[in-house]
């Protein structure tokens, strides 16, 4: 067996590293022509840090990394809303990293090439085809390369090619009129210095704030922000796209709490860039014949609930132990879509409609948008308690159901 990877990014890394766990050969295809640092902070929820821990890299990566506490709500006003424990502070067997998506994927990308050898990982290929040759199918590139093997995995992103050849006309990703500005600040630790804060709403401004490192000699940390707002302008879909500070900070600008002066940490920050809050309508299916989809170029969803690399982790996972399970290649991906297309496809629609931020929401309607002299006058606990339980349930990190859950490979 060999399988192709179309995709270097988490989702393909991840997918190579635990292929080479089950003894099955791959080789992963990346459009870019080279490695560069993309993107600002990502969460790893416990879910993903099992399986990044079966592989044997929770140590590497919690080195770059911070180990989340817990996680805090407050409303645009600095008031206290609703918080819990994390990862291993709430008694999961595995952390919540809070971590740089380029030192992630750094850290994936060395593994691979250590590994798997440094050709594991052919860059400047742009998947533009395939084509099933009597159980072979030879995926070819843009360079005028090509490759043959058992099965061709799309691992590439939002803007997938292998999506695009299985559901042409499909259209670019739905744009529902917000858009986040994110960045990375050297500042004091706030909270416990490893607490993650989601803070306002959309309609008056959304702010998400954790730290992705320990303090340094000096007392800074790196503090990964994302400032969320309601905006007509449907931007490029771009990691890199520079933001300018003036399109938002206006919505900010009195954000200084007894906590965090959130509105310092936009100000200083070295670089801001710009994306838009996007994703994709639920797919029927991922897979025809040898072909099959993983990752955002399966299900793209809204960041909400700190998500989508870990989904595409698990994706991984699961696709590298039914095809270590399963001989026939064909029957393999149609197994590896029945254990996570249906599942994926409502977190996609929950986090369109009630991620654990919508408690936020609530609180923004139910107060019109004003400080409250008591949450519990406001909110029920036992109705967040529910809102957060509910989103671990659908999204696979409950932590009774993660415990007792059989390893993927």
């Amino acid at each position: 067996m060999q399988v192709i990877i179309v995709g270097g990014g988490i989702g393909g890394l991840t997918l190579a590293l635990s292929l080479h766990q089950a003894g099955i050969a791959c080789r992963v295809f990346e459009a870019a022509p080279d490695i560069r640092p993309l993107g600002v902070g990502i969460n790893l929820l416990p879910h993903a840090m099992r399986e990044l821990t079966e592989l044997g890299l929770q140590e590497r990566l919690a080195r770059v990394a911070v180990e989340t506490q817990e996680q805090v709500y407050y409303n645009r006003f600095g008031q206290l809303i609703f918080g819990e424990p994390r990862g291993r502070f709430a008694g999961y067997d595995w952390p919540q990293l809070s971590i740089h998506r380029a030192e992630l994927h750094k850290a994936l990308m060395e593994v691979v090439r250590g590994r798997l050898g440094e050709d594991a990982v052919v860059l400047g290929s742009k998947c533009t085809g395939f084509e099933d040759k009597g159980g072979t199918i030879h995926a070819k590139f843009e360079n005028g390369t090509e490759a043959a093997g058992s099965c061709v995995i799309g691992c590439d992103g939002i803007h997938s090619s292998v999506r695009q050849l299985l559901f042409p006309g499909e259209g670019p990703p739905g744009y529902q009129g917000i858009n986040m500005w994110r960045g990375v600040t050297r500042a004091k630790p706030f909270l416990t210095g490893a607490s993650m804060v989601i803070a306002g709403w959309l309609e008056v401004g959304k702010f998400v704030v954790y730290p992705i490192l320990p303090p340094d000699a000096d007392g800074l940390q790196p503090i990964n922000w994302v400032a969320e707002i309601q905006s007509p302008r449907n931007v490029m879909q771009d990691w890199s796209l520079p933001g300018k500070l003036d399109d938002f900070y206006p919505v900010f600008a009195d954000r200084s709490h007894d906590w965090l002066d959130c509105a310092a940490l936009i100000r200083n920050a070295e670089r801001i860039f710009e994306y838009p809050m996007v994703d994709r309508d639920p797919l029927p299916y991922w897979t025809r014949g040898r072909v099959t989809l993983l990752g955002d170029a399966a299900h793209p969803m809204y960041p909400r609930g700190s998500n989508g690399a870990g989904q595409a982790i698990l994706d991984a996972r699961a696709l590298a132990g039914c095809l270590k399970r399963e001989q026939n290649v064909p029957e393999a991906l149609k197994a590896y879509e029945a254990a996570r297309l249906k599942a994926v496809n409502e977190l996609v629609l929950l986090n369109r409609t009630s991620p654990p931020d919508t408690m936020l929401r609530e609180v923004h309607r139910r107060t019109g948008d004003k400080p409250f002299a008591r949450i519990e006058d406001v909110i029920a606990r036992d109705e967040l308690v529910a809102l957060s339980e509910n989103y671990k349930r659908v999204a696979g990190f409950e932590r009774e159901a993660l415990a007792s859950r059989a390893s993927l490979v």
